[in-house]
């Protein structure tokens, strides 16, 4: 087998057979996959409600490919396995298509592919179906891959961004802006004196142990492009509410409210891979915080603020940030593309 993608492989021959056979069968063969049809027959878990059915696509192309904490088959699972887990469904296949360049790296794909299975390992979901298309060179970037995830939902599981209500506590499960200034810092070829790593993790088990602790929890959101701001800008919208933040009580690392400072960045609109929102009757707070802390990759959770009745009819819905001054400032909504190819 050549090193490089070549044009053939996209060809449904017997180099796209080979390919198939010896870096994506080999790196997360599933039952499904290896029945070679084309489409997977599944069965619906017996642990589930059959009647409760989530999915999600996603696409992602983010440049580079490779950096701190992660990559981006990594990125790949852990985005759609986070959509799911905002809709409270346990994750249970995932589908995996890509789109590859003439002249890619065999070897870095087949890293991009091993980095897919850890993840779907973690994350409890089986790759069960995919596509392969190759495009001339100069006509991509690489690899793009596009992922659906299937998951299932309890019956008494029901989160929406139209549910939150004056009153609630605003939950942030760690740090913000770790994976878009590790990105940044790659990209622009840049170095810091810590080390600033990815966020990208899978959350539904974060998610599923506050909604154990908290079963009147009304949404997830995971702030990934847009950040934190445009996140509760959106869920402000749908709900009709105001979200207030205090500043002081959201975490972020010094070195990426540092690396923010210099390159005029907005913490509060820098993408994340590995964070989860969760509005929560402020009587269960306590309890989601405490499961939040206890769980995969929530250590630095925090209850960040609250919702808030708008004040007048006229009142937009919208978030705002509480300075450590007292004064009150709009939480801005992205415009434009701050960090293009992020995810």
């Amino acid at each position: 087998m050549t090193k490089t993608i070549t044009m053939a492989h996209g060809s449904g021959g017997s180099a796209t057979r080979e390919l198939i056979q010896k870096v994506f069968m080999r790196s997360y063969a599933t039952m499904p996959l290896l029945e070679g049809n084309d489409s997977a027959v599944l069965p619906m878990p017996a642990s589930v409600d059959a009647g409760r059915l989530a999915i999600t696509t996603d696409s992602f192309v983010v440049t580079p490919q490779f950096f701190p904490g992660g990559d981006i088959g990594r990125l790949a699972v852990c985005g759609t396995v986070n959509d799911l887990a905002c809709a409270g469904a346990s994750p249970h296949y995932l589908s995996a298509a890509f789109i590859l360049e003439e002249g890619y790296s065999q070897d870095d794909l087949i890293t991009i592919c091993l980095s897919m299975a850890r993840a779907s390992e973690e994350a409890g979901i089986l790759i069960v179906t995919g596509d392969t298309k190759v495009v001339e060179r100069g006509h991509g970037d690489g690899v793009y891959i596009n992922t659906t995830g299937v998951g299932f939902l309890a019956p008494d599981v029901e989160l929406s961004g139209a549910a939150c209500r004056p009153g609630d506590a605003i939950l942030l499960s760690g740090t913000l802006g770790d994976h878009g200034i590790a990105i940044v810092s790659v990209r622009e070829g840049l170095s810091f004196e810590t080390d600033i790593r990815s966020d990208a993790a899978p959350l539904y088990a974060l998610c599923e142990a506050v909604l154990k602790a908290a079963p009147g929890t009304h949404a997830f959101r995971d702030p990934t492009r847009g950040g934190l701001a445009s996140t509760l800008s959106e869920l402000a919208e749908q709900s009709r509410v105001a979200m207030l933040v205090e500043e002081q009580a959201v975490p972020v690392r010094d070195e990426v409210r540092g690396a923010c400072d210099l390159l005029g960045y907005d913490v509060f609109q820098v993408a994340n891979e590995g964070k989860m929102v969760a509005i929560v009757p402020a009587e269960q707070a306590e309890a989601a915080l405490a499961a939040m802390r206890s769980a995969p990759y929530g250590a630095d959770a925090a209850i960040i603020g609250e919702v808030q009745a708008l004040a007048t009819s006229s009142e937009k819905p919208q978030a705002y940030l509480r300075t450590p001054l007292g004064s009150r400032r709009v939480m801005d909504v992205l415009s434009g593309e701050q960090l293009p190819r992020i995810c």
